[in-house]
């Protein structure tokens, strides 16, 4: 039970067995007549099938639904909080996925979960998946294997792949850091830092600080063995097994080894992706980081500290993964809208400065839609953050070169939003229409 008195998880498996699935496949083109078919069908499809032939695989983007289609793929290795659970119990998550894509993002997305779990043939697979889709977005997947597949996946496809576990969670993270950092009135080159856990989210969250301007030397992470310094018994192990780990034990090294709870002297900001709580981070360690600090707990479904604890031990403002708190840091503010910008311009790559474009907007506004100390970042129901957003990661594209399409900025807006409020207006329809039925 939550706040409300509402028992989620017993709702969630009725509707789930009444509804027995999220989405479903429905016709976009008129058919009035059977007729309709010559032209859909054969023999009239032939002749997109010999455009694209003639003028090459990216013509299938104007002729095809792959201008806006997604892959959610996964192999279940790591979901929610419930560990490696297999591809099955995993889909419906995957499908619960899709549906956010499509109801903030405008984008028609898939899941697809793979038994697989050799990252060469994971892999494998997705690239033979490549010429049905427009994007790719990995969900749920171990680390470290996650960070390999995403890098290879990123260099051989000519479409873009993001894991939302990492991109989505940092670039979100960044974006409500950004205004909390302003509300206590400090700059991001010159507070502390520890990352509180050092798997995938907290691992781009490091590179994507580094990038907003955080210096690496005010960085300190901490793993399950302790701080992360050069100097630990694993390091070796590490930089074979987990490069992306031990690259940030080069660049950050604390100049001594030093107790959890010695870390959190003179820090400001606390950023956790470990495990839930509560009691994982404890008051007396946020009593001795300085002067307002920023907590940042965003373990599901209990954060590593209640935010009421972190309040009462000095903290000036608290963030969580949970929307019955203020301050939810949710990856729905992220990959809906980067989606909607890569797709409405046929990008075909993905790039960190698209990412970060993309937390700047959503701090941006945010802030001019009135921040404080319990609401540093937006929420999932105001339109306008997915609108801003999409805007800013497609003019990126355009600007970086990775867009198959270019257009002027009212003409991506017009675009981009009629996309994204499209879905709603036709919710709206279809449950007024008993289309969709209600519970």
């Amino acid at each position: 039970m939550n706040s409300s008195g509402t028992d989620w998880s017993s709702l969630s498996e009725r509707l789930h067995r009444i509804y027995k699935g999220k989405i479903e496949v429905v016709p976009k083109v008129p058919v009035s007549s059977l007729d309709d078919f010559n032209v859909w069908y054969t023999p009239g499809v032939a002749e997109p099938c010999r455009r694209i032939t003639r003028d090459g695989e990216d013509a299938s983007f104007e002729y095809t639904l792959r201008w806006n289609y997604a892959a959610v793929i996964s192999d279940g290795t790591r979901v929610l909080g419930l560990g490696n659970i297999g591809p099955a119990a995993g889909l419906p998550v995957m499908e619960g996925k899709a549906l956010l894509f499509k109801y903030l993002g405008g984008v028609d997305a898939i899941p697809l979960v793979i038994k697989e779990n050799d990252p060469e043939k994971f892999v494998y697979i997705v690239k033979a998946l490549e010429p049905s889709f427009g994007a790719i977005n990995l969900e749920d997947i171990e680390s470290p294997k996650c960070f390999y597949i995403l890098e290879k996946l990123q260099r051989e496809l000519n479409i873009p792949v993001w894991h939302d576990d990492q991109q989505g969670t940092a670039l979100v993270i960044l974006a409500g850091l950004i205004n909390a950092l302003k509300i206590v009135g400090k700059k991001i080159s010159d507070v502390r830092i520890i990352l509180f856990g050092a798997g995938a989210a907290n691992i781009a969250t490091y590179r994507y600080l580094v990038n907003a301007g955080a210096k690496p030397s005010n960085i300190v992470v901490v793993d399950s063995k302790g701080v992360l310094h050069l100097h630990r018994d694993d390091i070796e192990k590490l930089k074979v097994e987990n490069p992306w780990k031990y690259k940030i034990a080069i660049e950050t090294n604390p100049p001594e080894v030093r107790s959890i709870e010695e870390v959190f002297n003179g820090s400001d900001v606390l950023i956790a992706c470990s495990r839930p709580g509560p009691g994982v981070i404890k008051k007396e360690w946020v009593k001795k980081m300085n002067k307002d600090p920023i907590i940042f707990a965003l373990a599901n479904p209990v954060p590593e500290i209640w935010p009421w604890e972190a309040k009462e031990a000095g903290a000036r403002i608290v963030a969580t993964g949970r929307g019955d708190f203020p301050n939810q840091v949710n990856n729905s503010l992220g990959f809906p809208a980067v989606f909607r910008g890569v797709l409405t311009v046929r990008a075909r790559k993905m790039s960190d400065e698209m990412f970060l474009e993309a937390a700047y907007a959503i701090a941006k506004y945010t802030e001019e839609t009135g921040i404080s100390e319990e609401r540093i970042i937006g929420s999932m129901n105001e339109t306008e953050l997915y609108v801003k957003e999409a805007l800013a990661v497609a003019e990126k594209a355009i600007e970086q070169g990775l867009a198959r399409r270019k257009l002027s900025r009212s003409e991506l807006e017009q675009e981009i939003r009629e996309l994204i409020e499209r879905p709603r207006r036709y919710m709206e329809i279809a449950m007024r229409n008993g289309f969709i039925r209600k519970y």
